[in-house]
């Protein structure tokens, strides 16, 4: 915890003493000349040698009002609070393909690592998002409800891992069915971001998820992991990341698992979504917000967080005390007898 929520102020108030310093001589020496100018060179002298002299005190007690009013800008903060606000918000799926074929090393170090990288940035970026996370092969399954809270998604983000899930094979109609049904309870325009190689072993479910996403305004953003030539799928990986054997078919075949953009794009553009071709994280990124912006979005419940309470109560409070001690500083006459009234003996 930081005990100061802008500490900068601190240094800003520096300036703001030098300057008012400058003002205090710069003013006490525009009053000795305009007075000298007007009335004489020795009015100033004569007017002013009945008074008590300009304590030193009374200039501190202004420069310590001056230094409490930018410590209570600074925001002092100790101690916590829990803070309910409403938020609107739009909503997104995200489903990532954990089948074996996304352990292919076309892309370095492997596909599902490089969604992975992706993901995670694309979330810590997404602060007007309500999100959710599916994993699917041929079945789809929700690994985070849908969620503002970054740090659950982060977790599960990374929790993701090729062949998590006990079912083999892909569907792409799986994920788009459940997020659907995730998204159904929210008005307006709602999005999926589906990660995958665009394989799919059942292929005849996927009019179906064209039709399931028009009808609940899920828009798709498909993401090709992957290369177009593909490579070998490992099946069997020591400790060290060394490829002992690769997956084969029940023919005994070596299986090349190779991006199907085809079909990914096809199944964007029904739902009014788009293709994107995975390059790096930080540019399929991009490209995701900007094709996210435009959402419809809705107002939240409350959505309720720790944070740490502001003190600048106390600053101001000691502010205003050391402002008041300054304009009432006593600057009367001196006592006749010029013993600062003390009587003598």
């Amino acid at each position: 915890m930081e005990l100061f929520a802008h500490p900068i102020y601190f240094f800003y108030f520096l300036p703001a003493a030098g300057l008012t310093a400058l003002v205090f001589w710069a003013g006490g020496k525009l009053k000795r000349r305009a007075i000298h100018f007007l009335f004489g060179p020795q009015a100033y002298q004569k007017l002013t040698q009945n008074l008590r002299p300009a304590a030193k005190w009374r200039t501190a007690l202004f420069f310590l009002a001056e230094f409490f009013l930018f410590a209570a800008l600074a925001g002092p903060q100790w101690g916590t609070e829990i803070i309910e606000a409403q938020g609107a918000f739009a909503q997104t799926v995200i489903a990532v393909d954990v089948s074996a074929s996304m352990r292919a090393r076309d892309l370095r170090p492997d596909r599902l690592d490089n969604a992975k990288n992706m993901l995670r940035m694309l979330v810590s970026n997404l602060k007007e998002e309500r999100i959710g996370i599916i994993a699917f092969t041929s079945k789809a399954f929700i690994q985070c409800p849908i969620t503002t809270d970054e740090d659950a998604l982060q977790y599960f983000i990374s929790a993701l891992r090729p062949n998590m899930l006990p079912v083999n094979g892909t569907s792409l109609a799986a994920p788009v069915s459940l997020a659907a049904r995730m998204l159904s309870k929210y008005p307006g325009q709602k999005a999926l971001i589906l990660l995958t190689d665009g394989e799919d072993h059942l292929p005849k479910d996927l009019e179906q998820a064209k039709q399931t996403a028009a009808q609940y305004g899920v828009r798709i953003i498909a993401i090709g992991i992957g290369t177009k030539e593909g490579t070998l799928i490992p099946d069997e990986i020591d400790s060290a990341g060394n490829i002992s054997s690769y997956k084969k078919d029940r023919q005994g075949n070596t299986v090349v698992s190779k991006l199907d953009e085809k079909t990914l794009a096809e199944l964007a553009q029904a739902s009014g979504g788009v293709y994107i071709s995975y390059t790096t994280p930080a540019q399929v990124a991009a490209k995701v917000e900007e094709s996210l912006r435009g959402l419809d979005k809705t107002l939240s419940s409350s959505v309720k967080r720790a944070a740490y309470k502001n003190r600048y109560q106390i600053p101001l409070l000691l502010a205003m005390f050391c402002l008041t001690g300054y304009l009432l500083w006593p600057r009367g006459r001196k006592p006749k007898d010029g013993s600062n009234g003390k009587k003598e003996i």
